[in-house]
């Protein structure tokens, strides 16, 4: 290689370490971002689970239609969240590996299963695997607001009841630290008291910033509640707007993973950059070294020549 060749590519790994080093730190921002959002809508959550505990122990919710489980499961939607990009490491298929692995085990055909694609990523995966995709979502990533879920919340909710599909499954990268994201599995319709107790405790992270949320956070304090105008009536307000919550949370984790992932990935690809660079201006200094030796050596051979 010349020195010429050396030259340029130090130049070109300098501008993508640049490039990424760039990229590190936005997606650092948007991880913050959507954590510090998830940890203010968790106090609601937390209420809303702690009202269906005391709603169950008067027995309201076992014929609700949306906690009440259908006799025979021969639909199944599946609303899968990925990224609509790369560059995010192995994120999007880990999710898309354990989507499809919940589908072997519980022996789904792929007629049973369509899918609601939230993501670029999981609408291209089933398509290319024969699964019908009924609806994809893209650029949900991009600050979300509450009113799109909720509005997604209401057709789901039209679709379970109308025995259109018989069970809702969520799947979606948890953010647990920064380091570390774990794709679940889990059920939204019908509503699963446990289901949506882990989802409410994996809004707070394992390690780093708002872990310290963790302890103590469990608790529901109110020891009566009085209804008005009825269980009932509270009941049916409280769960469609609880079902867009739990999905309004899904989708956050799902970004603060994304970009979590994404600023790992990139640190990465920095520190290779930084690395190359380094390795390639010892290269660069050893042979423009060796070419002054050659042109000294040529020289001071010319001169005891003259001699």
């Amino acid at each position: 290689m010349s020195l010429k060749d050396v030259k340029t590519k130090i130049r070109a790994v300098s501008k993508i370490h640049q490039v990424t080093k760039a990229m590190e730190a936005v997606s650092a921002v948007k991880m913050r971002r959507s954590q510090a959002v998830a940890i203010e809508m968790r106090p609601f959550a937390m209420h809303a689970i702690g009202l269906l505990r005391r709603l169950a122990r008067l027995g309201v919710t076992k014929d609700h239609e949306l906690i009440k489980a259908h006799e025979e499961v021969k639909t199944i939607l599946m609303i899968v969240i990925t990224s609509d990009r790369g560059l995010a490491g192995s994120l999007n298929s880990y999710v898309l590996k354990a989507a499809h692995d919940h589908i072997r085990q519980k022996g789904w055909s792929k007629e049973q299963v369509k899918v609601l694609a939230i993501g670029k990523k999981a609408a291209e995966y089933f398509d290319n695997r024969g699964f019908e995709v009924v609806d994809r979502l893209e650029k949900w990533g991009e600050g979300i607001t509450l009113g799109d879920p909720s509005d997604l919340a209401k057709k789901l909710i039209r679709d379970y009841t109308s025995m259109r599909y018989d069970r809702v499954m969520l799947v979606y990268s948890n953010f647990e630290s920064t380091f570390n994201q774990q794709p679940v599995v889990r059920r939204l319709l019908p509503i699963s008291f446990a289901a949506v107790e882990e989802l409410i405790d994996g809004i707070v992270p394992r390690k780093g910033k708002y872990s310290e949320l963790r302890e103590g956070a469990n608790g529901e304090n109110v020891n009566e509640y009085v209804f008005e105008p009825d269980e009932l009536t509270v009941l049916n307000q409280l769960l469609p707007y609880l079902i867009g919550v739990l999905l309004y949370h899904a989708v956050l984790e799902a970004n603060a993973s994304e970009h979590s992932a994404r600023m790992v990935a990139m640190k990465s690809a920095s520190d290779r950059a930084r690395d190359l660079t380094k390795e390639l201006t010892l290269l660069f200094n050893k042979e423009r070294q060796t070419s002054i030796t050659a042109e000294v050596s040529e020289i001071t051979s010319g001169i005891e020549a003259m001699r």
